[in-house]
């Protein structure tokens, strides 16, 4: 197993006992939000990390390209849910995310039966990051001023998500009119 394979499988690792220091407050003391916010911005950065590692040295396989989106979508929607348990999220807004991202999943599965395949877009990188930024922001749950930072990164990320949707369909409506479908 390659680097950029470890990495995803360490990220994967990783996601469940952040949900347990986010859930479980008596798990990690008064170092809990701390402890599951070190973990996040970890496993993130391997996200970063094994795409960037695998491009550059042609580490590509068929493993990363499975298990690299999907890890990444296992830690966003975690955390997300997460934060809708702790009332930091708005459960709707947890919804729209990850039914833009089962809509992605289920494009990029017609388009790799019809041997098409579809690349991520600057917008849906754009989308990552925010989201990213968004649940950073809200695990640290600072208050003040960074309420109103807060807002501001659900609602980017909640557009962004959206955008970066529509750009796919639109990019892309030939995977849903072709091959017989």
């Amino acid at each position: 197993m390659n680097l950029p394979n470890k990495l995803t499988v360490l990220r994967v690792i990783m996601i469940p006992f952040f949900v347990l220091f986010m859930l479980v407050p008596t798990l990690g003391g008064g170092a809990n939000k701390w402890i599951s916010l070190v973990l996040f911005c970890v496993a993130s950065l391997t996200d970063l990390l094994d795409g960037k590692i695998a491009r550059k040295y042609n580490l590509v396989t068929n493993f990363g390209k499975f298990m690299d989106p999907l890890a990444d979508k296992l830690l966003v929607c975690s955390a997300m849910i997460c934060l809708v348990s702790m009332d930091r999220l708005a459960a709707w807004v947890v919804i729209i995310i990850v039914a833009r991202e089962f809509i992605i999943s289920g494009f990029r599965l017609v388009a790799a039966d019809n041997g098409i395949v579809i690349a991520a877009s600057y917008w849906g990188k754009f989308k990552t990051t925010f989201q990213m930024a968004m649940i950073i922001v809200l695990i640290l749950d600072l208050g003040g001023i960074f309420n109103i930072l807060a807002a501001i990164l659900v609602w980017v990320a909640l557009a962004l998500t959206i955008i970066s949707l529509v750009d796919y369909i639109a990019k892309n409506v030939q995977v849903l009119t072709q091959g017989g479908m």
